[in-house]
């Protein structure tokens, strides 16, 4: 059964590209989707899926009811754009100027909906329990998409999800895939400084900001180096400091804007509680008011031992056994994660590197492009699940 399902999904290879490439020149930024999602529908009711729209804000969810009783097994694909202006000559370049598909959620979409087609064509008195099919918007902006669908039931009754994304660290062919640890989670602060301004001739009159601010970039630097245990993977960065209008005056404001990546539970709380500590404590010394924004976004991807192990050996029913790639964990986060915090599951990546140098560009990057044949990688994998869960007989 499962040849005749790689099968059917290679025929209609030239029609994932299509689709691809149909969203690539059409893309929405995140909690701003409306063609996109219409689109998902439209597919998906074609193939005669049962489709329910509007889903924690635009997400889409398919389904597929099988004539026996089993698992259910969901797959979750992203939609959302970028806020980058594509930098590509490419015929399906963006047609939306400063937004395009700079991540490869274009190809998930693509690959999950050539799923779905060739799942609908199967006979459903054989399929021994149900496929849900998750159309995610919003992945690339927290608070994210997953959590509102979540919340509007998208994983109700649902044994066990998965989500693949392409990734074109990976070269063509391997597919990368670990247990634990996969994504970090993902926070974001801001850092207000109220100080005095005043003229730059006369610095005993001001509290200048902009001093402040450097300090405490300085001191953000130190957390990781100084206070977490080396041990333990984290990240602080920042990447916004804003301050100053004149060469000749003081600033009386400064905003910082910065990022936190961590693994750990513990090092993430322990980080916010220094910036807090680091931020109120120099502009208190320095006569200055400050007010701070931090957001706790995604928790990090974690992949459960049992389903990663049974993945792995899915997979290597189909592809041979280098197929693997020596994936390592990344500081890049996925709001996946908090799917696999209310279902097991698995959350693994699909090479899209190939020979073609308009594929080695990295993510998020104004030039972006992937090696479509990635697409029936996913596709593969995704069906391979379905026929070990769902058709094989026992």
């Amino acid at each position: 059964m499962i040849k005749e399902l790689h099968r059917s999904l290679m025929e209609q290879f030239e029609l994932l590209v299509s689709w691809r490439r149909y969203l690539h020149r059409h893309p929405e930024l995140s909690f701003q989707e409306e063609n996109t999602p219409k689109f998902i529908a439209e597919k998906l009711s074609s193939f005669g899926i049962e489709v329910k729209t509007g889903i924690g804000g635009n997400g889409v969810i398919g389904m597929i009811k099988g004539g026996k009783e089993g698992k259910t097994i969901a797959f979750r694909a992203d939609f959302d754009a970028l806020p980058i202006h594509e930098e590509n000559d490419s015929p399906y370049r963006s047609s939306v100027k400063g937004v395009m598909h700079a991540c490869g959620h274009d190809g998930h979409t693509a690959a999950l909906l050539g799923v779905a087609k060739v799942l609908s064509e199967i006979d459903r008195s054989r399929l021994k329990g149900n496929i849900v099919f998750i159309f995610q918007h919003a992945e690339e902006k927290p608070p994210g998409g997953a959590k509102f669908m979540i919340e509007d039931g998208c994983l109700d009754d649902v044994d066990l999800v998965f989500g693949a994304h392409v990734s074109t660290d990976i070269p063509y062919g391997k597919i990368g895939l670990r247990e634990g640890p996969v994504m970090a989670a993902v926070d974001a602060f801001t850092i207000q400084i109220k100080g005095k301004g005043g003229h730059g001739a006369r610095p005993h009159e001001t509290v200048d900001a902009l001093v402040i601010g450097s300090q405490i970039v300085n001191y953000l630097q130190q957390i990781v180096s100084r206070r977490v245990n080396p041990i333990d993977s984290a990240v602080v960065t920042v990447g916004v400091f804003q301050a100053g209008t004149a060469f000749n005056v003081i600033a009386e404001n400064a905003r910082i804007e910065g990022t936190v990546r961590t693994f750990n539970p513990n090092v993430r709380k322990q980080i916010e509680e220094e910036i807090r500590a680091i931020v109120q404590g120099l502009c208190q010394a320095s006569h200055a008011s400050y007010e701070i924004d931090y957001l706790n976004g995604y928790p990090p991807v974690i992949n459960p031992r049992n389903e990663t192990e049974q993945l792995r050996a899915i997979i290597s029913e189909t592809y041979a056994s280098d197929c693997f790639y020596n994936y390592q964990p990344s500081m890049g986060a996925e709001d996946f994660a908090y799917y696999l915090k209310h279902k097991p599951g698995v959350y693994f990546h699909v090479g899209a590197r190939g020979d073609d140098p308009k594929t080695h560009y990295p993510h998020h990057h104004p030039r972006f492009d992937f090696d479509e044949r990635a697409l029936l990688v996913s596709g593969k994998i995704f069906l391979s699940i379905v026929n070990h869960y769902l058709l094989q007989k026992k």
